[in-house]
């Protein structure tokens, strides 16, 4: 029995000093495969330097909507060459930002539309940030096609929302906020959501669960996120990891591809 950790930033400066203990961690609690997605250049690069180096460690490479200013054919072009690496098994973390706009919201939409164009052609699905964009997301995966499958991290949105991204073939992960004690309409979400389409994440550093809200996240903290889906759903501990780290394979095949024995 193992976790499929589907969206977790080990490439971030906060596990500088003990980034072999935080592996570690994660695979004694049964967290057996890891996804690290980049959100700039330099980010995605560390990305597949993780992924080459550990086992059941994958990575994603993408401009997060913050950084959608740097973008540039440099990049891209640097982007598209990752893309060729075995364990690079998805586009991301992309997608739309409007509650900070560090970069105009024009820009954003332009380079979330270049980066789905990388994604069909690499035929690799895409990892989505959405934060109060949801109508502008929807239409531009619309425009986009029926080429695309991806995944819809971190979902924080409605049932009415969930309905729409559904009807688009995407999954949505779920992380360390259904943990918290404030949480009230995520669990009524989290029962709408597909077995099929359910996938698990921490987004560490970020989005700690309960009981360690307030301290830096890690992968190992998934199993909390993972009691807690369990009870809202009425499965066992089991079964949730059973379907969960399926669907991350059927979603990441390049995964499924570069360690067979986890699918």
């Amino acid at each position: 029995m193992k976790f499929f950790d589907t969206h977790c930033h080990l490439n971030d400066d906060a596990y500088h000093d003990d980034l072999e203990e935080v592996i570690g961690r994660a695979r004694q609690q049964g967290v057996g495969y890891i996804l690290v997605p980049g959100y700039d250049l330099p980010s995605s690069v560390r990305a597949v330097e993780l992924a080459r180096q550990y086992e059941g460690v994958f990575a994603a490479v993408g401009v997060h909507p913050h950084d959608a200013v740097t973008y540039n054919p440099e990049v891209e072009k640097e982007l598209r060459r990752l893309l060729a690496e075995e364990k690079v098994v998805a586009v991301g973390e992309i997608g739309l930002d409007y509650h900070y706009n560090h970069s105009p919201r024009e820009r954003q939409q332009e380079i979330f539309r270049r980066q789905l164009a990388l994604a069909e052609a690499a035929d690799l699905p895409v990892i989505i940030h959405n934060r109060e964009s949801h109508n502008d997301l929807f239409r531009l995966l619309q425009a986009a096609g029926e080429n695309h499958r991806g995944v819809l991290h971190a979902y924080s949105g409605s049932k009415e929302m969930l309905r729409d991204f559904l009807a688009l073939g995407l999954y949505i992960s779920v992380g360390g906020p259904v943990t918290f004690k404030n949480a009230r309409k995520l669990p009524e979400v989290v029962k709408a959501i597909p077995t099929c389409r359910l996938v698990l994440e921490t987004d560490a550093p970020y989005l700690t669960p309960h009981p360690y809200r307030g301290r830096r996240n890690e992968p190992a903290y998934l199993v909390h996120t993972a009691g807690r889906v369990a009870e809202i759903t009425g499965v066992s501990w089991e079964e949730l990891a059973v379907s969960t780290t399926e669907n991350a394979f059927r979603l990441f095949p390049r995964a499924a591809a570069a360690f067979p024995a986890g699918n």
